[in-house]
């Protein structure tokens, strides 16, 4: 196993840790330097999520929420027209704010099933394994902290069911269009045929309410991306300077990328750990994450690609998101 020594000469041997370490240090040596946006959720960057989530000018939860709090009926009957056995995956599952409306109609009718939540987060997990069983009695879940396909891989040997999978929150637009296409390439070679799967999409629309639900009033967002630096300076022994370093987030209309960056405000040279420095130059920028937005058709082409068949699809009352439900072939 590779290691790495801190500056004062500790070894640090966690596979997580090193993991971490290594997409940190490839990202920052890369043109144009980058972050890998899953890093953002530690026990503070999942905190600093919740408020954003409750800020005005972030409409994609409230939109979303409004589609599982007022057609609760009509997304589980679009499943069970489908299947009569199943258990549920939820992909980055968060706080389950949205998903819970699903796991209690489907409890209240009886349906024999498995929430499997999985997240990167070690924190999530244990918060969903404490609090989803007290507000839910009769519900059978089972946390899985990791990488997505390493825990698609343990669901698999944990269960021989049909599997309904949720990948909500437009979490798909964490991807570029090219590597969207490649994860649900990837996800259909790893779950069953006949498997459903609801993704959430964010739908392209007026490019300033998009920019300013990604540079919030309040700059809670730019806490949200700079806590990875912070993260990094507490898990990686690097010494950033936050102060150093201002958020800029960008919005193509013609792409329907938003994306955000963190851009250096002088010359500097920032220390990882005892052997790596990175030198940033004046205004020089480092990606923290992309937000891609889709039309219709853009997301049913994608999906069309990519191993899976189109079942129906779910609006908020605005039409600025979507609930697409396609089936695995």
């Amino acid at each position: 196993m590779a290691v790495y020594r801190n500056q004062t000469g500790g070894v640090i041997e966690s596979p997580v840790t090193l993991k971490f370490y290594e997409d940190v240090i490839k990202g920052l040596k890369g043109s144009p330097k980058y972050l890998q946006s899953k890093y953002f959720y530690d026990a503070e960057g999942d905190k600093i999520f919740q408020q954003i989530m409750e800020l005005p000018e972030y409409y994609l939860t409230k939109c979303e929420l409004e589609i599982f709090s007022k057609q609760t009926k009509e997304l589980c009957d679009a499943f069970l027209n489908k299947l009569t056995e199943f258990d549920i995956v939820e992909l980055g599952a968060g706080d389950a704010t949205k998903s819970i409306y699903l796991l209690e109609h489907l409890c209240k009718t009886g349906i024999d099933f498995t929430y499997y939540p999985i997240d990167i987060s070690e924190n999530v997990i244990e918060l969903l394994e404490t609090e989803l069983p007290r507000k839910l009695p009769n519900l059978k879940i089972t946390g899985l902290n990791g990488e997505y396909f390493d825990m698609i891989k343990e669901v698999n040997t944990l269960s021989n069911r049909k599997k309904i999978f949720l990948f909500l929150g437009s979490n798909i637009g964490n991807f570029t269009k090219e590597e969207a296409k490649d994860f649900l390439t990837l996800l259909h070679e790893h779950i069953s045929p006949g498997d459903l799967m609801l993704i959430g999409v964010d739908l392209k629309k007026d490019p300033q309410q998009i920019l300013a639900a990604y540079n919030d009033s309040l700059g809670v967002t730019r806490d949200f991306n700079l806590n990875l630096l912070k993260r990094i300076n507490k898990e990686l022994d690097a010494n950033f300077d936050l102060t150093k370093f201002e958020h800029k987030p960008v919005y193509n209309e013609t792409t329907g990328e938003c994306k955000s960056f963190l851009e250096s405000r002088e010359n500097q040279i920032v220390n990882i750990g005892e052997t790596e420095s990175i030198e940033f130059m004046k205004d020089e920028q480092i990606q923290m994450e992309i937000s891609q937005k889709y039309s219709l058709d853009e997301i049913k082409s994608l999906t069309q690609n990519s191993g899976f068949n189109e079942v129906t699809e779910f609006y908020d009352s605005n039409h600025w998101f979507v609930d697409i439900i396609v089936e695995n072939k």
